[in-house]
């Protein structure tokens, strides 16, 4: 968020605006913990009608800029955080509501708060979890143009130095911009700009609030930092289903040491109004003059869970068994050049982050395979890919996941056409029948067309 300068593809801005709910949202309780998770932060938002949260929790933000930061928070935004409870109040019905306003003049307030603690991160070969449920702005189309409600973490050394990011690590796990039906997943690291991370964009994804759109209704917004695979992995999910993940060895060591061996990260929500990521989504400068005031982004509660060594009931380091053949844990990032047996498949150098090599392009009837991929006793329930495709236009094809035998009927699978390019990569995720215990995993490629469709960077699975 702080150094955000994204744009989305194939954004369209409607002129709709949905009229904001006479009544308070609903809130709901905070869910139980996992079996095997330890909370370690919690904030319900209970307290009473138009007062501040907790500020043993709490830090507010003031001003436009942290004193001797970058100016306009080094985004571009132009609203002036206050604490006053005009911008930022508990609803006293379970809510935190941060709400920019616009004075007689043009000005606008707005809210913005963080964590007092700066240490959430995993225990040693444990898995972190920073999730909220939030509603963001119920607003759309002119009236929402300029509009940025986001929900992130920042690595603890950037408080009191304000000038080590993107090095320090940033955790976009909810941001959204003019009212538009996405939720974007970013992460922020390396150098700026460009380097591993593609500053000042940063490695990202996107996709629609599952049933409902995210401004008409509140949905769960989760982030896992999984230090119990290796190599390790960021995981981003919308209402429990995975929509971006980044794994270690898509950056260098240097760069993964950099945010990740400080002592954690800090987690904020605030609500923008205008600045690079609005005016790159819109394609002009935000605020938009359709812009309306008052609507709140609604946040109902923020928990950081733990699990594994060092955290929750566990407490010895998990184990870690060979699987037979050359496979691996299932939650690890499997490279697809690294299969054992292929057909109709070539290796090539690959200008996707991180480097190595991709596999492809793939036609109909090609197939991979990974012999012993070890998917533990929890059920997998989640593939997801990086792919790439040129193909040409009505051309594309599936990509599926089977197991054990060629044979057998797929577990899961996607279709991909065009991405833009034969390197445009993008991560795309399908849901899979549960799996337990080690198979052998076949990829194949399906199509109706001879022509080939796809190509393969790695994958992996979700429980």
């Amino acid at each position: 968020m702080p150094h955000s300068r994204r744009f989305a593809i194939g954004a369209v801005l409607g002129a709709a605006l949905i009229a904001v709910p006479l009544t308070l949202p609903a809130a709901a309780s905070i869910p139980p913990p996992d079996s095997g998770w330890t909370t370690v932060f919690a904030d319900d938002f209970t307290g009473g009608a138009n007062t501040l949260p907790s500020g043993s929790n709490w830090i507010i933000d003031t001003g436009h800029a942290y004193p001797g930061g970058p100016g306009n928070w080094g985004t571009g935004e132009i609203q002036n955080y206050t604490s006053s409870t005009s911008n930022l109040a508990q609803d006293g019905a379970g809510n935190l509501r941060i709400t920019p306003l616009r004075d007689g003049s043009g000005n606008w307030t707005s809210a913005r708060i963080e964590t007092q603690r700066t240490d959430f991160k995993p225990p040693a070969g444990g898995v972190l979890r920073i999730e909220s449920r939030i509603q963001m702005p119920n607003v759309t189309g002119a009236a929402a143009l300029g509009y940025w409600p986001a929900f992130w973490a920042l690595g603890g050394p950037y408080r009191g130095n304000w000038w080590n990011w993107p090095a320090v690590g940033e955790f976009d796990i909810m941001e959204n911009v003019n009212g538009i039906n996405s939720v974007w997943g970013v992460l922020h690291c390396g150098v700026n700009p460009g380097g591993p991370c593609n500053e000042t964009t940063g490695i990202v994804a996107n996709r629609a609030c599952p049933g409902s759109s995210c401004q008409s209704a509140f949905h769960t917004y989760r982030f896992e930092w999984d230090a119990s695979v290796s190599p390790q992995v960021f995981r981003w999910f919308v209402d429990g289903q995975q929509f971006h993940s980044v794994s270690q060895n898509q950056v260098d060591a240097t760069t993964w040491a950099n945010m990740t061996s400080h002592q954690g990260y800090f987690v904020l929500l605030n609500v923008a109004i205008g600045g690079a990521f609005p005016n790159n989504n819109s394609g002009t400068t935000t605020p938009g003059p359709g812009i309306v005031p008052s609507r709140p982004m609604v946040v109902d509660y923020v928990t950081v869970t733990t699990r594994g060594y060092g955290g929750g009931t566990t407490t010895t380091p998990p184990t870690t068994t060979t699987p037979p053949g050359n496979g691996g844990s299932a939650y690890s990032t499997i490279q697809a050049e690294s299969y054992t047996q292929q057909n109709g498949l070539a290796k090539q150098t690959t200008t996707d982050t991180g480097g190595g090599q991709n596999i492809g392009p793939a036609g109909n009837g090609d197939w991979a395979l990974y012999p012993g991929v070890d998917f533990g006793s929890t059920a997998a329930t989640n593939f997801q890919a990086r792919v790439a495709s040129g193909a040409a236009g009505g051309v594309s094809g599936l990509v599926e996941v089977r197991l054990d035998s060629l044979s057998n009927a797929p577990i899961g699978s996607f279709a991909v056409g065009n991405t833009g390019g034969w390197q445009s990569w993008r991560t795309v995720p399908a849901n899979i029948s549960g799996v337990t215990g080690v198979h052998n995993v076949y990829v194949t490629f399906t199509s109706g067309q001879p022509a080939d469709f796809v190509n393969l960077n790695w994958f992996t699975f979700v429980h």
